[in-house]
């Protein structure tokens, strides 16, 4: 008893350690970190508001509304979040998905839009609940680098093509890019020159700005000097869209007005949002915990997006996530813990309350150049480049992707990025490779004859090893390939055929079947099957099946080395 309770105490610490983060680090807090979070917390907030106003028009929403799920949302992940360097907010991805979503659902309605997309963030905070819940920390591994690349690259040619009418001072129109591309063209001899010369700057200072400035918040100077210009010289009533008043003051926190029940694919946007968020927010995280040395908990991860979204939600703002690109900003500028998410809150509820008068003259055309330059990082042409030069099916999965976000839209693709990784999958387990050994010359050692032409064929001998596990998706695959070999070899010269199972971790039953109907097919060409290398599980498995007694001892004494020899002195004694 006495040895019992100290364990279980220590079991319940860690546990209520492990659910709330800010007991770990801030116990731990130097004060000579409170400067470069706090300088790093300013920094972020001056990155997230152009940015987060880019997004909620992206989005489809008042500018403001970004600003409050960056500002919400990185208060809810620093009380539960489990990485000290991830800073969340509205992301493009997740804007567009939004837009190309909620419109249908809203019938038209901007109220209902509002309530709508602030629905979408509750079913995401509920659905990171179930998730943890369900350990399903696995999502990390469903879309393979690959396929992400892809998905990123079409999710980036989306978003830009999105933003090119706001460039030229247009109306575009359209539903996927190439609609929205045909309007764009016809419609450009309408475009505004001072729109159009007003973006190409922004985007040009933007571009500059990132070269030579890096890590500071370009965009916030960008944006000050085109809402001064745009003042000074009257272009407001020379045809150059703006955003308008943005009200002041902090969020309302409020319950949602809508059940999920009363919209009709709420869930599923909300579960590709998740599926989005998750493996985004966890890869840049992970990035940051392994150069810095700390731990991240994947499983946690799903706890501090579901309090980022809840309190976004509860704020009328929309879905939230984690990102690379903002995560660097705050990174750089010296942010050591999750309070940088705090003070950045903060200095976001002070621009809320005092500075967005100055945001009325901000053009259109500037937002776009903001998330342009943003989204510009997601098309990864050297990645690709590197794909086709290492691996074609690799290159093929992440073209797929491309493909579908660009034909599909950003959820429908994300979900067939999805699809993809798990048949690229099975396709691979569908067809392992397997290795016809022959002897190391002047060794015992054996190894593929196809990788390894030099070694030597062992004369009345097949012997074989499947490189993975042997299920039922695979295990015919690997039958037909045993049996074309066998069916190469003179009659009557076969002796033994080996299955060598030490690259095959598993088994199932299927595989025992596959090698019961190869020990028949043996028999009926003379000859023995044996079986090596198989591990523990394997053993066991193969004994309790019965296979063991048809074949002769499976344990660990049974070495390739072992029964060609054997088979050999057997062929001497006849």
């Amino acid at each position: 008893m006495t040895t019992e309770r100290p364990t279980q105490g220590h079991r319940l610490r860690a546990g209520v350690l492990a659910l709330f983060p800010p007991l770990l680090w801030l116990r731990g807090y130097s004060p000579q970190w409170l400067r470069g979070d706090l300088v790093a917390g300013v920094t972020l907030a001056a990155y997230a508001v152009p940015v987060a106003l880019a997004y909620a028009t992206l989005a489809g929403l008042p500018p403001q509304v970004g600003v409050y799920g960056y500002m919400l949302g990185g208060i809810g992940y620093a009380l539960l979040g489990s990485s000290r360097h991830l800073a969340i907010g509205p992301t493009s991805a997740i804007s567009l998905m939004l837009a190309a979503n909620v419109g249908i659902m809203a019938g038209g309605d901007p109220a209902r839009y509002a309530a709508i997309a602030s629905l979408a963030a509750f079913a995401v905070a509920l659905l990171c609940l179930v998730a943890w819940a369900l350990r399903l920390s696995v999502l990390t591994k469903l879309i393979s680098d690959s396929i992400l690349v892809g998905f990123k690259a079409g999710a980036g040619i989306t978003i830009a093509v999105t933003q090119l009418p706001a460039l030229f001072g247009i109306a575009g129109g359209g539903h996927n890019v190439i609609e929205r591309l045909i309007a764009l063209a016809s419609q450009l001899p309408g475009l505004s020159t001072v729109t159009l010369a007003i973006g190409l700057v922004a985007l040009m200072l933007l571009v500059a700005g990132g070269r030579l400035l890096p890590g500071q918040p370009v965009a916030l100077g960008v944006v000050a000097l085109a809402i001064l210009v745009t003042g000074v010289f009257g272009l407001a009533g020379q045809g150059v869209t703006v955003t308008g008043q943005i009200p002041s003051g902090l969020p309302h926190f409020a319950a949602p007005s809508l059940r999920l029940s009363d919209v009709e694919g709420i869930v599923p946007l909300a579960a590709g949002i998740l599926l989005l968020a998750y493996i985004e927010g966890v890869s840049a995280a992970r990035s940051f915990a392994e150069k810095h040395g700390y731990a991240l908990n994947p499983r946690q991860e799903f706890l501090g997006i579901g309090a980022a979204n809840l309190l976004a939600g509860l704020g009328q703002g929309y879905p939230v996530a984690g990102g690379l690109s903002q995560s660097a900003v705050a990174e750089k500028a010296g942010a050591r813990t999750p309070l940088t998410l705090i003070l950045a809150s903060a200095t976001l509820a002070l621009c809320l309350l005092f500075l967005t008068g100055l945001l009325a003259n901000l053009p259109k055309a500037v937002l776009a150049a903001v998330v342009l330059t943003a989204v510009a990082g997601l098309i990864d042409v050297p990645a690709l480049v590197r794909l086709w030069r290492v691996s074609r099916p690799d290159f093929t999965a992440a073209v797929v992707a491309v493909a579908g976000v660009l034909l599909f839209g950003i959820l429908q693709g994300i979900l067939l990025a999805a699809l993809i990784s798990v048949l690229i999958m099975l396709v691979r387990a569908s067809r392992p490779h397997v290795a016809f050994l022959g002897r190391v010359p002047g060794t015992t050692r054996y190894g593929d004859i196809a990788r390894h032409p030099e070694n030597e064929p062992i004369s009345g001998v097949i012997a074989f090893r499947p490189e993975g596990s042997l299920l039922y998706v695979n295990a015919e695959s690997v039958l037909e390939v045993v049996l074309a070999r066998l069916a190469a070899q003179s009659p009557g010269t076969m002796r033994l055929v080996v299955c060598d199972l030490s690259a095959a971790p598993h088994l199932d039953l299927a595989a025992v079947a596959m090698l019961r109907k190869l020990h028949a097919e043996v028999e009926l060409l003379g000859a023995r099957l044996a079986v090596t290398g198989a591990h523990g599980a394997v053993r066991d498995l193969l004994r309790r099946e019965g296979f063991a007694d048809l074949v002769g001892h499976v344990g660990p004494a049974s070495t390739l080395e072992a029964l060609i020899a054997g088979a050999a002195g057997q062929r001497r004694e006849a």
